[in-house]
């Protein structure tokens, strides 16, 4: 494909009109290798009582709970045989704590997990709520970041 064909109708071209992105960036652009979404970092005030809740009551496990230089924690957490996983970060100045919302877990039981969160002493506002795609609690973590357990419907 010649950087012509693949400019056209592509907002690259956008990119390209100042000359400074040559065909081999376009080509790279167009074709990246991205695999996977490995980490994310969730903002928290407090990375041990974090671990604890995504590790005592959501079931996560610890990946890695290291020292990251002199003054900060690289605690990393993730559902057992995740690819993903999520670090619980202090060191993000324009990241405060409950500052994400949205961050979705699949669970493949969601009356028995709700009933497991709920039990734990976490607030689920409206319980169960029922959607074409599947069914879905939210609740927040300690730090008041927004989570969204669902189960997706089977025929998705």
């Amino acid at each position: 494909m010649s950087t012509a064909t693949l400019a056209r109708g592509n907002p690259i071209d956008q990119l390209d009109r100042s000359g400074l992105i040559g065909k081999t960036s376009l080509t790279r652009l167009a074709g990246m290798t991205i695999t996977q979404i490995r980490l994310m970092s969730l903002p928290v005030q407090d990375q041990d009582r974090a671990r604890d809740f995504y590790v005592d009551v959501l079931g996560f496990e610890v990946v890695r709970d290291n020292p990251m230089g002199p003054d900060w924690r690289w605690v990393e957490v993730a559902p057992k045989g995740a690819q993903t996983s999520i670090t619980l970060a202090t060191w993000f100045p324009t990241m405060a704590p409950g500052f994400v919302k949205g961050l979705v877990l699949e669970t493949d039981d969601i009356d028995g997990d709700v009933a497991a969160v709920t039990a734990a002493g976490v607030t689920i506002e409206g319980g169960i709520q029922e959607q074409p795609w599947g069914r879905f609690v939210t609740f927040n973590d300690p730090d008041g970041n927004g989570i969204v357990l669902q189960a997706t419907a089977p025929n998705l």
